[in-house]
């Protein structure tokens, strides 16, 4: 199942029209969706599709000249290997000499790794053949710090030839939910609580099957995709992964500063880890949104980015040892459902703030939102902050099984007098994101004012 992905397809063949060449840049995190949407993309086009791994130089090589070899003869052909990358090269710059070819180099990150001087090789052909030719290259990876530092940055062999880049994302949740059409509008959120945004991972679910029975067989069970995928990404992507899995855990447990999770991981270099880590797209640092130098402020905190992530060391990692006896069904009910609209939650924040995003482009909202975040300060915290030049929309997010009163407002509207500060003068407006609707009090004040919005889970999920 292919969901989406307009605006990257779109920019994939906007540079596919151009009349040079291109290099454009892919990477994201792994199971993200790279693969997939490149494949679709090349459908109906010219391409060489060459996928690298842990193999040797030598193995390496022979495979993609056998991929070379297949546009110039019609199949795949296992001679001749090539002598050398800078022949591959040059072959291609002659299959592209007139006629526009898509080369697709997926896992760059293993080519790198088995042929240390490939960036250096490449960027060598680029300038004196390639970036002559109607080629367009795309180089795709998954770790991004190898990425950054072997194409995107500064001081790397081919900064200042890429022609585009794009650092493909998670499915957010407006496009997550398409993976589960049947489900209630509470369980879409709890599922994407669960699941997150990774296509790989929503593949897993059959939307005509119980939330909880996707999660007992598609997580909680020995051998299932998803149920050691955690350690799985953390051996395949880093040499010692131990110290990561602690730095991961105590985040997941509720520690968020740096010295927290130094503690609590027993690391002393825990911000090396952190920074890997984030490379990784597994962990984000955020700040309040209203903080003018992000990078300078002492109020970061650290989170999973991924909602999966945090499902798995919430459930799966504390119950493994009943999980490997196979008591997935008394983990799922004992440990899972009691506590899945708490863990719930935080996600439900998450899905709002791309609500408000998508309602303000979209001209749904009274302003266009150039940012939304949350806000804290010691033991205050707003949910939700959507802030134009002129405007402020201060919004409290409740995953409730009651109705939200006049008191969440009252409690909202003190809030957004310790924020007001720091806002610049700009006009407060007051929003409430609310799972079971509102009470009829809160509905007539919210009629008698102007700078109150109401917004029902329907509101938060179609728009």
């Amino acid at each position: 199942m292919f969901v989406n992905r307009t605006s990257e397809l779109r920019l994939l063949e906007q540079r596919y029209a151009s009349d040079q060449a291109e290099l454009f840049v892919l990477y994201g995190r792994r199971r993200v969706g790279k693969t997939e949407l490149l494949a679709r993309f090349c459908e109906g086009k010219r391409h060489i599709f060459y996928v690298a791994d842990l193999a040797a130089e030598a193995v390496l090589r022979s495979s993609f000249s056998a991929a070379v070899n297949a546009v110039q003869v019609g199949v795949e052909a296992p001679a001749p290997v090539y002598n050398s990358w800078e022949d591959i090269f040059t072959v291609l710059a002659r299959l592209a000499q007139t006629e526009r070819l898509v080369v697709v180099l997926d896992e760059f990150p293993y080519l790198v790794a088995a042929v240390p001087p490939i960036a250096s090789v490449l960027q060598r052909l680029w300038d004196r053949l390639l970036s002559k030719t109607r080629i367009m290259l795309i180089l795709c990876g998954s770790y991004i710090g190898m990425m950054e530092e072997t194409v995107l940055a500064y001081r790397a062999p081919l900064y200042g030839r890429r022609t585009a880049q794009y650092l493909l994302e998670p499915l957010e949740f407006a496009d997550a939910q398409l993976f589960y059409p049947e489900y209630s509008p509470e369980d879409r959120v709890r599922a994407y609580a669960t699941f997150g945004g990774t296509p790989a991972y929503l593949k897993t679910i059959i939307s005509n099957r119980p939330l909880q029975a996707n999660i007992q067989e598609n997580i909680l069970t020995r051998g299932a995709f998803l149920y050691d995928e955690v350690r799985f990404i953390l051996q395949q992507e880093l040499r010692e992964p131990r110290n990561y899995f602690a730095a991961l855990q105590a985040i997941a447990s509720g520690r968020t500063r740096l010295n927290e999770i130094k503690q609590a991981a027993g690391l002393d270099g825990a911000m090396a880890y952190l920074d890997t880590l984030q490379q990784l797209q597994l962990v984000e640092r955020v700040v309040p949104v209203t903080e003018t130098q992000p990078h300078k402020s002492r109020r970061g905190l650290y989170r999973l980015k991924d909602h999966f992530l945090r499902f798995w060391f919430r459930f799966v990692h504390p119950n493994r040892s009943q999980l490997e006896m196979g008591a997935n069904g008394p983990v799922l009910t004992t440990a899972v459902l009691p506590h899945l609209d708490l863990f719930t939650g935080p996600v439900f924040e998450d899905v709002c703030r791309q609500f408000l995003w998508r309602a303000g482009q979209s001209g749904q909202r009274p302003f266009v939102p150039t940012q939304v975040g949350g806000w804290w300060r010691a033991n205050e915290e707003v949910d939700l902050v959507a802030l134009d030049e002129n405007n402020a929309l201060v919004t409290e997010c409740k995953w409730t099984n009651r109705p939200a009163g006049t008191d969440i407002l009252e409690n909202l509207e003190r809030k957004a007098k310790l924020v007001l500060p720091e806002l610049a003068g700009r006009r407060l407006h007051y929003g409430i994101c609310a799972r079971s609707g509102f009470t009829e009090p809160l509905r007539q004040v919210a009629a008698t004012r102007t700078d109150i919005r109401l917004f029902e889970l329907a509101d938060v999920l179609l728009a």
